[in-house]
């Protein structure tokens, strides 16, 4: 249905008066003509004054110019129609194949930003806050679309409380999809190492760390380290993969922009970091004593060792706890836990009035009006006319 959203721009109507009025002041030029003379005319009435309009094309070409411009002030949009009678949202980590057909009419796609098609691969990315898609959903669906959510049993991505929409949902719980299983892998970053011959003494601490990450994990060829020397080039930095940065002096660039793509990196403590961020501690001992600061530079983050990394200075390299110690600071702090049971977060419907989609027709408006102008100046400029108003 189409609508208005700046009426107030049809006060600009108000200008149609113009065209009427230069063409009503509009008058023929008089040529004087010789005449015999008139005594012998019969008096007749006088000449009354009439209003009298002039080149009605062209009038009327000019007040049609002007009325498409005060309908494009005042901004016309069309509500658009709704493609579908029902929109089936799956939520990542149901199982498509336990759905039932389609119904007619009926759209199906992943409940993931952008909303993917279901028929493409299930997403495998860190669980989306599901209560927040919903609302998205819930907001850019028409208000006489049904919505159906199909659900695993237990949804990762939960909020703290249940969401509320403006509409009933169809809140279907399906088994679970067929996983690969967790593997300790999961959580074990992958380290690459860069160093000089300085910090050579150094690998056998970071080798031992990567081997216990992966321990658990042979079975599925994760190699949890790639040693090499400083002038090896990096990749572009990858979720779970860190960079351990072992050579004395200023960072290069290619490390300063690796962490700023939204990289990992773990300094050794004679590493200089140009203008850095301010540091703050990272790590401690059980004895409070800082083992490493963090700073944020771009998208990424940096720790910066207080201590190089050798057994003399540094007794608790060989604990059996200190793999473990710097994974959790490679990894950084873990997200707080948001799984909750499908039948907790069914969604509750609400008075809410989201506004409707609209489509914007001035666009369309912009071309009539340049073909009327092209068309009155054409009109305007013609030769047969006689004089221009």
């Amino acid at each position: 249905m189409p609508m208005l959203l700046l009426p107030a721009g049809l006060l600009a109507l108000a200008a149609l008066l113009v065209p009427l009025l230069v063409h009503l002041a509009r008058r023929q030029p008089t040529v004087p003509t010789p005449f015999a003379a008139l005594r012998w005319l019969r008096q007749g009435l006088r000449p009354r004054a009439r209003w009298r309009f002039d080149e009605w094309a062209l009038l009327l070409l000019r007040l049609l110019l002007l009325a498409v411009m005060a309908l494009w002030l005042a901004q016309p949009a069309l509500r658009e129609r709704a493609q579908a009678v029902r929109w089936s949202v799956v939520v990542p980590g149901a199982d498509p194949s336990a759905l039932p057909p389609p119904a007619p009419g009926e759209t199906r796609r992943w409940l993931r930003p952008g909303w993917p098609a279901l028929d493409t691969a299930p997403p495998d990315a860190a669980p989306a806050a599901v209560s927040s898609l919903l609302r998205q959903l819930d907001m850019e669906l028409g208000a006489g679309i049904a919505l159906q959510v199909w659900v695993p049993e237990r949804v990762d991505g939960a909020d703290a409380q249940r969401p509320r929409l403006s509409r009933e949902v169809d809140w279907r719980i399906v088994p679970a999809r067929d996983a690969d299983g967790e593997t300790v892998a999961s959580a074990a970053p992958r380290l690459l190492v860069r160093h000089d011959d300085a910090h050579a003494d150094a690998l056998r601490y970071l080798r031992a760390a990567a081997a216990a990450w992966t321990e658990d994990a042979a079975e599925a060829g994760v190699a949890g380290i790639e040693v090499a020397v400083a002038a090896t080039p990096l990749p572009p930095p990858a979720p779970g993969t860190a960079l351990a940065w072992l050579v004395a002096g200023e960072a290069p660039a290619a490390v300063r922009d690796w962490v700023a793509a939204g990289g990992t990196a773990l300094l050794a403590a004679d590493v200089v970091w140009p203008d850095s961020a301010p540091a703050l501690p990272a790590w401690r001992d059980a004895d409070g004593t800082v083992l490493a600061h963090e700073a944020r530079h771009g998208g990424g983050r940096m720790l910066q060792l207080t201590r190089p990394l050798r057994a003399s200075e540094w007794p608790a390299l060989a604990d059996a706890s200190f793999p473990d110690a710097l994974r959790r600071q490679l990894l950084g702090p873990p997200p707080p836990p948001m799984r909750a049971p499908a039948a907790a977060l069914a969604p509750e419907r609400i008075e809410l009035h989201w506004p409707q989609a609209l489509r914007d027709l001035r666009g369309g408006l912009v071309w009539l009006l340049l073909a009327l102008l092209a068309a009155e100046r054409w009109l305007a400029t013609s030769r047969r006319r006689s004089a221009a108003p």
